[in-house]
């Protein structure tokens, strides 16, 4: 590199007006004597084309901080640096331009910022052992999620649908503990366990232990919980360590007791979940147990244990019907309702809720025909004995207003029919009397011009 004369003019203000990275482009401003003196002679001259095109080279460099100098970048460096007094040191074009830190020097903290894009240059993107800053999880500060201790980095986050265990501290937000449990399994994503945890432990790194602040809808709601207990709408504060995550075995190698066993889990859990009103998070859990069911096998399997997974499913679909009503889907209910018969069609369950989801779509004859087979086969079920008295008592009401709005279309019919007939006899008698009524004035009329013509006479 060509050293500029010594004889030239200093600077009286910073370098040349550069682009920034990302804040368009940016203006340096004066540098103090006492600075302008520090630095080597041939910057602070005024600047020639290899002044120029150095700085740019370095403004370039220094933003994408991953790139490091070529063998022949890196000769040129160590004359430059001959010349300041740096003979054996060997170091990156964004050291070697340390001395010229008024091309970058717009941020208040100039130099902690360039030592931090050093380390992060000089670092993996994704080290392990870095520790974050509080992570908010939905975007409404009501979930929320700081790493205590990093883990062993993004490759070994857990996936959904995987078997996950981890330690669990469970805090109100005030510190006061509620409960401390290690090895708690659950299957990531199936709702299994609070959604906080669902969602957050997704994001944790095997390994990782971390703290959770989360509000009481993510957790367990406006009802609590009686195991653990947890008053209603309370906020809570979670300790959770990632011990293992491993991948959901195949359900056509499980054995039978096992396939019953996890289908009875996740049915249970659905039950909860309707307990505490949360009918969406049921039917999730109710169409889980049922793919569990319904999932073909590789193994042996007894007629015994047919019926048993048979069983679970019904369950499940007479409570998924349950759940659908509550949420107004009416069509998926009636679905439901109707799979349960097709494998017991002396269901009375099923029978008295298709009877309610026809009844809510209007079709008060087949709806009426459902609660009737059901009061058969339970004749003293008060349920049902006041569910179609209702109904019989709604229908017939609907029939007298919809032969009134039959009548109104048609022009009364029916009053016209007894009017038609009421006028015949009607007029029969004003035809007699007009009849007695004019034969007598005829005949008055007679006698008088008799008498006329008798008195001319």
């Amino acid at each position: 590199m060509k050293r500029p004369p010594s004889n030239t003019k200093r600077l009286r203000s910073g370098p040349p007006r550069l682009p920034g990275p990302d804040r368009g482009p940016r203006t340096v401003t004066a540098q103090p004597v006492s600075q302008i003196q520090s630095l080597p002679l041939w910057v602070t001259s005024q600047p020639n084309q290899d002044v120029l095109l150095h700085q740019a080279l370095h403004h370039i460099m220094y933003n994408s901080c991953l790139k490091f100098v070529t063998a022949s970048d890196k000769e040129e460096t160590m004359n430059d640096s001959m010349l300041s007094k740096k003979k054996d040191e060997q170091t990156s074009l964004l050291d070697s331009w340390e001395d010229v830190g008024s091309l970058e020097d717009l941020d208040d903290d100039s130099a902690v910022a360039i030592d931090s894009v050093k380390s992060s240059a000089d670092s993996d993107p994704d080290p392990v052992g870095q520790v974050e800053e509080w992570l908010d999880v939905l975007g409404n500060d009501q979930l929320k999620k700081k790493v205590l201790e990093a883990g062993q980095g993004r490759e070994s986050r857990p996936q959904k649908g995987q078997n996950v265990v981890i330690n669990l501290k469970t805090c109100q937000k005030d510190g006061t503990l509620i409960e401390q449990q290690t090895n708690v399994a659950f299957t990531l994503g199936d709702g299994d366990i609070i959604q906080a945890l669902d969602l957050t432990v997704q994001l944790m790194e095997m390994g990782e232990k971390a703290f959770i602040q989360t509000n009481a809808k993510y957790a367990y709601g406006i009802h609590g919980s009686h195991d653990p207990e947890v008053p209603p709408n309370t906020d809570l504060s979670l300790e959770v360590e990632l011990l293992e995550a491993t991948d959901a075995q195949d359900l056509e190698l499980l054995p039978p007791i096992e396939k019953i066993a996890l289908a009875n889990l996740k049915r249970e859990r659905g039950n909860i979940h309707y307990q505490r009103g949360d009918y969406a998070f049921a039917v999730n859990s109710y169409s889980i147990a049922l793919q569990i069911t319904e999932s073909s096998s590789k193994v042996d399997i007894s007629p015994e244990e047919e019926n048993e997974l048979m069983d679970v499913k019904v369950k499940c679909l007479n409570n998924m019907a349950a759940c659908q009503l509550k949420l107004d889907h009416h069509d998926a209910a009636l679905k439901s309702c109707v799979s349960v018969l097709a494998h017991q069609p002396e269901n009375v369950k099923a029978l008295f809720r298709m009877g309610k989801v026809l009844a809510l779509q209007g079709e008060y004859t087949e709806a009426i025909q459902s609660l009737r087979r059901a009061l058969r086969l339970e004749a003293k079920n008060k349920t049902i004995h006041a569910e179609l008295s209702k109904l019989v008592k709604k229908h017939s009401d609907q029939r007298g207003a919809e032969q009134a709005m039959y009548k109104k279309m048609l022009g009364n019919p029916t009053s016209s029919t007894s009017s038609t007939r009421k006028d015949p006899e009607k007029s029969s008698w004003t035809i007699s009397w007009k009849w007695l009524f004019g034969a007598t004035a005829i005949a008055i009329g007679g006698v008088a011009f008799s008498v006329y013509i008798a008195a001319r006479n």
